[in-house]
């Protein structure tokens, strides 16, 4: 019997930059290992000059340093990874096992209807309660960032925002079939008229004219499900305030908002 996988890649960012994806953590581990860039980059199949990069990029975005170098010793010196990096590489492994563990159901029993159950199960509650499968249909490059466009379904797309370095590590391209995953508190709500306005200066250029199915208050928080047709659901988390300044009520017509950068994308 042939066993249904999804293998999840993870990849982090820091104020918008990729910081680390498995490569470079395996490329640390190396390192912890060998003692040694030099020995670290064969090892994981790196040129010398990519894993220079790698770790000089994961300490640029890092509090304090992941990986320092060692003067002296019978080879000239050494590397090693420092406290920081070593919780890196735990953090990432966490949440990597987690990812796993939602793949896993995803491929088990599909997404329709599976958000709460996915990921209330692995802890990570309303954290990316938004999951859509969708393809590549556009991959537009820029000297720093690249947009992706993905089709969810004919009627509805989604704009991603991710670094050249993700794009290439995830292998962006048309017809490149990928999850973006939205938390809900990333997700704002405007009245239905701004649905033919132009983007707004928050950069939400994600804008999705729907229907409210629910609306659930808390103290301070209230979380709203929207329909955005084709069978799709998005769920909001705003600010009480926010709902009430807006009036919203089951029925409503609504649209929902979010910025490129606040997608997050997966592939297999």
């Amino acid at each position: 019997m042939t066993e249904n996988k999804i293998d999840a890649l993870l990849a982090l960012r820091r104020e918008g930059r990729f910081l680390v994806g498995r490569d470079r953590i395996k490329l640390l581990e190396a390192v912890a290992e060998h003692g040694s860039i030099t020995k670290a980059a064969k090892a994981v199949g790196f040129s010398y000059k990519t894993a220079w990069d790698a770790v000089n990029s994961i300490n640029n975005l890092l509090p304090s340093p992941a990986f320092v170098t060692k003067a002296g010793g019978r080879s000239g010196g050494g590397a090693e990874v420092t406290a920081e990096g070593r919780r890196l590489i735990a953090t990432f492994h966490r949440l990597e096992e987690r990812l796993s563990r939602i793949s896993s159901l995803i491929a088990e029993e599909g997404l329709e209807d599976q958000d709460d159950f996915l990921l209330w199960s692995v802890g990570l509650k309303i954290s990316a309660r938004n999951i859509f499968q969708t393809e590549v249909v556009q991959v537009k490059r820029w000297p720093v960032d690249v947009e992706v466009t993905l089709r969810v379904s004919p009627e509805t797309y989604i704009l991603s925002v991710v670094t050249n370095d993700a794009a290439d590590e995830l292998g962006l391209a048309p017809g490149r079939k990928a999850l973006a995953l939205i938390k809900s508190s990333f997700v704002g709500l405007a009245p239905a008229d701004l649905a033919g306005a132009e983007p707004p200066p928050s950069g939400a250029r994600n804008r999705f004219a729907g229907v409210v199915r629910r609306r659930i208050d808390a103290e301070r928080n209230s979380e709203v499900l929207v329909d955005i047709g084709s069978g799709k659901t998005m769920s909001c988390v705003v600010p009480r305030q926010t709902a009430e300044d807006l009036s919203i009520a089951e029925g409503d017509k609504i649209v929902a908002t979010f910025k490129p950068s606040d997608v997050i994308l997966a592939v297999d």
